[in-house]
């Protein structure tokens, strides 16, 4: 079986570019863990870069990219089921998997084999829930245990819903196991100050090149400002910005500073991670890709030097 090799990294390091190229080089498909490029439509915000997917003129398949409508909120859970399906796939036919991401809850998800359960709806328990406040429900929330998700406290529904799945939880202990998935993990690697510019210059890139506009498509699409909000920062500002609460600088300064913010907590959940004994190997982002990707080749050939 071929072994699983993950790229991950912080946003605005090149991960997609990266793993294409050596997928291309390892007859490979790429499988995203990212939470929000599922979403069509959502392209420019969620920095899909699909050009990335070509190399050389060679289109590179990938997968859980586009399979979502906005809207929706798609979930770890969701990712699991759609990460195996993908991955026995590629198996299936031969070839490379290559996981690429930087959505942290995701990637560990694969890598540590989470137990998650699909769990209904609970109409019961909302019914005596229903006049509770969105402070009394996040109370009641704490008293489970430490949060699974800090976006569980972002509004009552969410909240709601986190009561319903620990709820499920004590009553339904039997658990389905994820299965073991053997990976080579390799993290790019930039100087704190070296992302914070990348992030900057990629963020002008992006209002350039129309952002603004996609964020207008997809409120004239029928979604409502809340719902965009709900997918965090490129989403959240330029919603604000479109919707008149914020001006325009008002809305690049806050957003610039909360994907410095954003990249900051990456780095802390793949720190994480090591500490739990998951392995990354680390490369210097500064390198050429070529270069990278003849580490990451000779890493896999000879993986006790």
């Amino acid at each position: 079986m071929k072994k699983l090799i993950t790229i991950l990294g912080p946003t605005a390091t090149g991960k997609t570019k990266l793993a294409a190229l050596l997928a291309s080089i390892t007859d490979g498909e790429i499988i995203s863990a990212d939470s929000r490029q599922v979403y069509k439509g959502m392209d420019i915000g969620t920095g899909k870069d699909i050009e990335d997917y070509c190399v050389n003129g060679k289109a590179i398949p990938y997968h859980l990219v586009d399979v979502k409508e906005p809207g929706y909120e798609y979930n770890v859970f969701e990712f699991q089921q759609d990460f195996l399906t993908a991955y026995n796939d590629i198996l299936s036919r031969n070839k490379q998997p290559v996981l690429c991401g930087g959505t942290g809850l995701y990637l560990e998800a694969v890598l540590q084999g989470y137990t998650l359960k699909k769990v209904p709806e609970n109409r019961a328990l909302r019914e005596k829930l229903k006049n509770k406040s969105h402070e009394e429900l996040i109370e009641l929330l704490k008293t489970y245990g430490s949060l699974h998700n800090t976006t569980d406290i972002t509004d009552r529904e969410r909240t709601l819903r986190a009561i319903e799945i620990r709820e499920h939880e004590q009553a339904d202990p039997e658990q389905k196991f994820f299965p073991a998935i053997p990976s080579v993990i390799f993290g790019i690697w930039f100087e704190r100050n070296v992302i914070k510019q990348r992030i900057t210059q990629r963020l002008e890139k992006r209002l350039k090149n129309g952002m603004v506009e996609e964020v207008k498509s997809l409120l004239n699409s029928g979604l409502k400002p809340e719902q965009l909000v709900f997918y965090g920062l490129e989403y959240r500002y330029v919603t604000q910005y479109v919707t008149g609460e914020i001006d325009f600088q008002t809305m690049f300064n806050r957003l610039n500073t909360a994907i410095h913010q954003f990249a900051k907590r990456q780095m802390t959940w793949f720190r994480r991670m090591e500490k739990r004994g998951i392995a990354i190997h680390w490369i210097d982002g500064t390198l050429q890709d070529e270069e990278k990707v003849k580490q990451i080749l000779n890493h896999l050939h000879n993986p006790d030097e």
